[in-house]
């Protein structure tokens, strides 16, 4: 399971950041393929309502156990997000909200990494085509100056890695959530279904 332009690890062992599931399945699967064995680092504290955020976190959790690989949950606190993003709520999706969210959940992991001595942090927020990739990467690269945790650089959407989580989505029966988390995306999507009819 090669793929030309996804590359090996810049440093081990490696966290993966994981939003969900669905997200999470044809990368951990590309890494086991490749002797990559991840922690896998559950930490989305704007993930809106908190009965959302468990039913992403069960189905994480389900898959990281499936595959024999250590999962941890990060703490959720949904007003910390809040607050730092406050200002931000009107932005649109992949406006200045969304680096500053992806900014605060990498910049937690690769703390926590630090913590439980994970040398490399990569994520799944770089599988989803609704996300800017440059965000992820700048993100990413603060999260590293600032904890000395080396940032996986990776677009995990290349490759045939978009379709093949497509296809574990149905062999696994994630459960495949419809908007991206927070209660602004969740509006956001409402908005356009609405404009849509």
């Amino acid at each position: 399971m090669k793929h030309p332009s996804l590359t090996p690890p810049p440093a081990e062992p490696v966290m993966l950041h994981a939003c969900c599931a669905p997200c999470s399945s044809a990368i951990v699967e590309w890494m086991l393929a490749n002797g990559v064995k991840p922690t896998v680092y559950y930490y989305n504290p704007n993930i809106f309502p908190y009965e959302e955020y468990a039913h992403r976190r069960d189905e994480s959790r389900r898959h990281a156990e499936s595959q024999g690989l250590a999962w941890v949950e990060g703490p959720y606190d949904h007003e910390a997000w809040l607050a730092e993003v406050r200002g931000l709520e009107d932005e649109p999706e992949r406006g200045s909200r969304c680096l500053r969210c992806f900014t605060m959940r990498l910049r937690h992991a690769a703390e926590a990494a630090k913590q439980m001595g994970c040398q490399c942090l990569t994520t799944t927020l770089a599988s989803s085509r609704w996300k800017s990739q440059a965000q992820i990467d700048e993100a990413g690269a603060t999260a590293e100056a600032e904890t000395g945790v080396t940032f996986w650089h990776q677009n995990w959407r290349k490759d045939g890695l978009s379709e093949r989580r497509a296809a574990l989505l149905r062999e696994f029966c994630f459960y495949n959530q419809l908007y991206c988390g927070c209660e602004f995306s969740m509006n956001n999507k409402a908005s356009q279904e609405k404009e849509s009819r």
